[in-house]
């Protein structure tokens, strides 16, 4: 699960995290009601849930009330990344003397919580780790013991000279890494951390997500939830008992178990296809999940084919089929499908898909490939 910006602001500063006054705002009239009549440098952002705002205009200036209001005139209604920004963060401006990035992810390798940090702050961190990787500081975190002060103010001795600095900075990464404990957080960054002329150690901007499994248990965190059409996709799939996650390719995937699923997607791009979505519907043999499945993922745009891929074992393939033709019974489609079954009742699946014509194969490599010349045509 993903929070705007102005939302993780709002953590930071509950978690005593220092970071400039701010107002949401929904519409025009409401910048013109919260922001103050005092003139002085405002910085009026979009708040929407994907990257690249400021390369696409979505992030202004604004030395007074009256250029704040046209700014958000400006950004208000504008689309980026094909999502409209419904909302503004106009927020007070800082001089800055230098920019950092501080975060924390949950890093597989290391099997830690990890802390990273660079003094190149502003750009996205996966553009520091491919033009200088070795300004990239990481330090994975004991979860028995947490972030220590002294690990802390080690981090932060790298990215600062002046002890005061040093003692804000460190001060900061510890109550950031609280906050990511405390909410189940998946990922925690402050890009930038800025110094401020008057040697000021401010987070200006915030991105956190956070672990859907553990969203049972924070209820202040579940109910910022403000779900794109993806993720409500998503979550209808999850209510149906499908784990389901759109992707950014044209061939639309429906496997049985999460192995499966993956080696499906590897299959289709190793011949030089791209999967439209992770769709597994399980051990279930109910034959409804695949209705549901089929009208997930033809309501896709940008599916062209289908790849049906079941290795029925809890799964039976006769309930797989019988849900495919329930599932193309009500929903109308000239999307090319093509199916493999094997295991449990493949024989029994296959007689069932058979009658309906759609194209049946023995293997995945013929399957993926089979796949990919009908999303072409």
């Amino acid at each position: 699960m993903k929070i705007h910006e102005y939302q993780a602001r709002d953590l930071f500063r509950k978690y005593g995290i220092p970071v400039p006054e701010g107002e949401l705002c929904h519409s025009v009239d409401e910048v013109k009601k919260k922001v103050s009549d005092k003139d002085k440098l405002r910085v009026v952002k979009a708040q929407v849930l994907v990257g690249g705002r400021g390369k696409a205009g979505g992030v202004k200036l604004a030395t007074t009330k009256a250029e704040a209001i046209e700014k958000a005139k400006l950004i208000l209604g504008m689309d980026i990344k094909g999502i409209t920004v419904e909302k503004v963060l106009v927020a007070d401006a800082v001089d800055i003397e230098k920019e950092f990035y501080v975060g924390l992810i949950n890093d597989r390798n290391a099997k830690a919580v990890t802390l990273m940090a660079s003094s190149e702050g502003g750009v996205e961190i996966e553009e520091v780790a491919k033009t200088n990787p070795e300004k990239i500081i990481k330090m994975p975190i004991d979860p028995t013991m947490g972030l220590m002060d002294w690990q802390a103010r080690k981090v932060a001795l790298q990215l600062f000279n002046d002890p005061k600095q040093v003692r804000q900075a460190a001060e900061i990464l510890v109550k950031l890494y609280k906050l990511y404990v405390e909410t189940d957080s998946s990922l925690a960054e402050i890009n930038p951390l800025v110094l401020t002329p008057d040697k000021q150690v401010l987070a200006i901007d915030g991105k956190m997500n956070f672990d859907d499994n553990a969203l049972f248990r924070q209820k202040e965190i579940i109910a910022m939830r403000e779900a794109d059409e993806n993720e409500k996709k998503e979550l209808e799939a999850n209510a149906k008992g499908l784990s389901y996650i759109k992707l950014d390719g044209n061939i639309g995937c429906m496997v049985n178990g999460a192995g499966l699923a993956m080696a499906t997607m590897d299959m289709i791009k190793l011949y030089g296809g791209e999967p439209a979505n992770f769709l597994d519907i399980g051990g279930s043999s109910n034959p409804q999940k695949v209705v549901d499945a089929m009208n997930i993922l033809l309501g896709d745009k940008n599916v062209k084919s289908v790849m049906i891929n079941i290795f029925g074992g809890i799964t039976r393939c006769d309930d797989v089929a019988r849900g495919l033709v329930a599932a193309l019974d009500q929903i109308k489609t000239d999307i090319p499908i093509v199916i493999r079954l094997s295991g449990t009742n493949a024989k029994e699946g296959l007689e069932i898909i058979e009658k309906t014509g759609l194209p049946v194969v023995k293997t995945m490599s013929e399957a993926a490939q089979k796949a990919i010349e009908l999303s072409q045509k």
